[in-house]
């Protein structure tokens, strides 16, 4: 029975989060919530890995969730289930896009749907910046936990490498050489 709802709550996201990996988030999100499978802390975790390796973002966090939940055969459906509406919209497109591509009609539904995947990626942003960048949880001495409203060393991170990437000679170097020094600084610094 899990593996049908993983396959079928995942087709779900994958049906209608137009725009790749980011344009998943809102919907990851929702998930989390109505299923209890991973928590936002997770979620973030989740995004932070899947920008790290290779694949897309949004394959490599249907099958972490599967995998978590229902152990390999979970992380197989999952990812099934994620690509399934695509594979099946790009088959259905495929034989009728040539007959129709000069179609004012069919180029309207394409710019509305870059619109629908900028706003898609637009609040999968701000959604990890939340969780990124406020709101964290920190220990207090008397071993209650404290709440800060922001986050300063991740901050600090995300400003010096965002003006490494823009405004130095190193903006050259490939994004994923960014990537890896971010990791690397958050596991050092316990972000």
């Amino acid at each position: 029975m899990i593996l049908l709802r993983l396959f079928f709550e995942f087709c779900r996201v994958g049906l209608f989060s137009v725009g790749g990996g980011l344009a998943t988030i809102p919907f990851l999100t929702d998930l989390g919530e109505r299923t209890g499978w991973f928590t936002a802390g997770q979620l973030a975790d989740m995004v932070a890995i899947s920008e790290s390796t290779p694949g897309p973002m949004g394959v490599n966090m249907a099958t972490y969730v599967g995998y978590t939940t229902a152990g390999i055969l979970g992380g197989v459906v999952a990812t099934l289930g994620l690509i399934f509406p695509s594979l099946v919209v790009i088959l259905i497109i495929a034989g009728f896009l040539q007959k129709f591509r000069q179609s004012k009609a069919v180029d309207a539904v394409f710019y509305g749907l870059r619109a629908a995947s900028v706003a898609l990626i637009t609040a999968a942003l701000l959604q990890v910046a939340k969780i990124a960048l406020l709101f964290r949880e920190v220990p207090a001495a008397d071993g209650a936990v404290q709440v800060q409203l922001f986050h300063i060393p991740a901050i600090l991170l995300t400003v010096a490498v965002f003006v490494l990437m823009k405004y130095t000679p190193l903006k050259k170097l490939h994004p994923i050489c960014f990537i890896a020094i971010s990791a690397v600084a958050g596991i050092v610094f316990q972000m």
